[in-house]
């Protein structure tokens, strides 16, 4: 039998929150689960940190509910809500120690020295900082402020971390190994996570589901793999990762599928996305760079395409190729290991791509 689902541990409905005019989320709605890694992800202004602020009870909804764990939010301040919070800037106060700090929150519970000092070296033990009660807060580095940030918020024990860009200020090696961490703390507490972020592989690398959100509105949730391979519509899948546009006429439509025609691809049939609406007859289909790869010498695919390499991009373990195709109105972009040897190729090489037709995703305007 399957595992029944997680309950709700965060439900917004309808949630607007306007400025004037301004509607810096309009009309939102969205379920989180008890247990879950989820992400809000957009570009800057979308609405993201608008909406974790108003879970977080810090700004007021102009319409619409939250309730948190069955419980409606309305008139509950934030420091009544069992949510807590760690800020981009971390917010470690400098002139107390790394003890202090993770404490400062329990001062008003009034737990008495023995059971402060225990929930203090438990949290700081979850986050890998244990022995380091007595460091000052200027003596820390980047990764272990966030880690103090970390065992500060988890030392409440909320229902809810919200998580405001946390990693954002870190180096590109240290953010990496911060986010494996990260989820690895989530899994371990076994609380509710949202993450706030701009970065595409940190919300995918992270997440059990993410909301992909773009000018005040929720565009798309689900989980990593399904965003990613399977997005909604073209915003979603030119902000998700690269992405090849094509152009095609639309030849037939049922409730599930469509079947179009491509100057270079030929006749595709896929699914059609819900949002799907096509104009007139012409259609728009993505296909991700990684999902066409380079036949060497004598391989050959079911399905193939031939072009002329204009562009060669040297990324380390990758290179990114730009190849002109005969019908296309853009050339394609591929990404293609190097061990077979794509950094090598010349410009003006001509090549034949392999593809799988499924790799092909109608996609709503």
């Amino acid at each position: 039998m399957p595992e029944p689902a997680a309950r709700p541990m965060i439900e917004i409905d309808a949630v607007t929150r306007s400025y004037g005019d301004f509607h810096a989320l309009d009309r939102a709605t969205l379920t989180i689960r008890e247990g879950e890694f989820f992400s809000l992800l957009g570009p800057s202004g979308c609405g993201k940190t608008t909406l974790l602020r108003l879970i977080a009870g810090f700004d007021q909804p102009t319409s619409g509910t939250i309730a948190i764990d069955g419980q409606p939010m309305a008139g509950i301040p934030a420091n009544a809500r069992p949510t807590n919070m760690v800020f981009q800037s971390y917010a470690i106060f400098p002139h107390l120690k790394v003890g202090e700090n993770v404490a400062y929150g329990l001062k008003r519970m009034k737990l008495g020295a023995a059971e402060e000092k225990r929930r203090v070296d438990e949290a700081l033990s979850m986050v890998s900082l244990a022995g380091l009660q007595n460091r000052g807060a200027t003596e820390l580095s980047g990764g272990q402020r966030q880690r103090v940030a970390l065992a500060r918020a988890l030392v409440m024990r909320p229902k809810v971390l919200l998580l405001d860009e946390p990693l954002s200020a870190l180096d590109k090696k240290l953010r990496e190994q911060m986010q494996v961490e990260l989820r690895k703390l989530q899994q371990a507490v076994g609380i509710t996570f949202i993450l706030v972020t701009h970065d595409q592989y940190e919300a995918l690398a992270m997440s059990d589901r993410i909301a992909v959100m773009f000018g005040g509105r929720i565009a798309q949730v689900s989980t990593p793999k399904e965003i990613y391979q399977k997005p909604v519509n073209r915003q979603v899948a030119d902000f998700l990762g690269g992405m090849n546009f094509i152009r095609a006429d639309l030849v037939e439509e049922n409730g599930e599928s469509i079947v179009v025609d491509t100057a270079a691809f030929g006749r595709i049939k896929t699914e059609k996305p819900r949002a799907f609406a096509a104009k007139g007859r012409e259609a728009t289909l993505g296909i991700r760079p990684e999902r066409l790869r380079v036949l060497w010498d004598d391989a050959t695919a079911k399905h193939e395409i031939a072009g002329t390499v204009v562009e060669r991009h040297y990324f380390g373990e990758i290179t990114h190729l730009v190849v002109d195709v005969p019908g296309m109105e853009k050339p394609l972009s591929v990404t293609e290991t190097n061990d077979f040897g794509a950094d090598d190729l010349p410009l003006g090489a001509r090549i034949r791509l392999g593809y799988d037709p499924d790799a092909l995703v109608a996609l709503a305007d």
